[in-house]
């Protein structure tokens, strides 16, 4: 069991905020790094401004490591600092399909990038590369960029909690782990799941995966030719329970 301070960057991102709150229930000390800080628990720091990631990372023994943009330097600079200030672990937040090549493209290569310095640190290492979000049904409307395509949907409660375990113990070190729900679903049927759920439908718009940003083109194609459909058995195997369904996630989380 590692002792000490964890430092969550995007601690008030979709799975940052509840790592810290899965930490705090345990009774570990956890540091927020946000460049404007608001909780007495957050701590300043600046992807550009090196001296304040040391001092962010000061005392502290492990980090979860999320990076808002799709720039590998910002993780590179934290790594550089995790190294100077002696943090033993770095638990980083990836993305599914990361690195495989689609149609001559290599998909999120600056997930590539970073996954492979955090690999290359010489620090205790975990990478996660979860699927899509089941809170993305949480927007209003949702925005369907994948048809009738399905994928394998994860309540990002479940990668807090592998997030948490490789923080935690050494018993994830080295590992990359795919997360994925327990099922495949389309964003219509998860579409139509939280509306039942909710006893009112949940309006989708379709939206032309062309339109968004070029560097998510690859990624979003990948997934339109169905390589998504998949699940995995990481989550139990680095939480021994299955993953939460997304039914039980809509029921939990999802029905206001």
């Amino acid at each position: 069991m590692l002792t000490g301070m964890y430092l969550i960057t995007g601690a008030t991102g979709t799975t940052g905020g509840l790592v810290r709150e899965l930490l705090l229930a345990r009774g570990e000390a956890v540091r927020g790094m946000t460049r404007r800080p608001t909780r007495p628990d957050d701590v300043h720091g600046d992807y550009a401004d090196p001296a304040s990631l040391v001092g962010a990372l000061d005392g502290v023994k492990a980090v979860y490591l999320v990076t808002a943009t799709m720039n590998a330097d910002h993780d590179l600079a934290l790594l550089a600092a995790a190294r100077e200030a002696g943090v033993r672990r770095i638990v980083r937040l990836s993305a599914i399909a990361t690195g495989e090549r689609w149609e001559g493209e290599v998909i999120a290569p600056w997930h590539l990038a970073a996954d492979e310095a955090v690999r290359d640190s010489g620090l205790g290492w975990t990478v996660l590369r979860p699927s899509a979000f089941a809170t993305n049904l949480l927007r209003d409307p949702v925005v369907n960029l994948t048809g009738d395509t399905r994928q394998g949907v994860i309540d990002p409660r479940d990668v807090a909690a592998v997030a948490v375990a490789a923080l935690t113990t050494d018993d994830h070190d080295g590992q990359v782990y795919d997360l994925t729900g327990p099922e495949v679903l389309s964003v219509p049927e998860q579409a139509a799941v939280l509306g039942e759920v909710r006893g009112r439908p949940v309006p989708v718009v379709d939206a032309d995966p062309d339109a968004v940003d070029a560097r998510w083109r690859a990624g979003l194609r990948w997934a339109l030719a169905g390589r998504n459909a998949v699940v995995t058995d990481h989550v139990s195997r680095a939480l021994g329970r299955p993953p939460t369904t997304f039914r039980q996630w809509a029921e939990e989380v999802g029905r206001w």
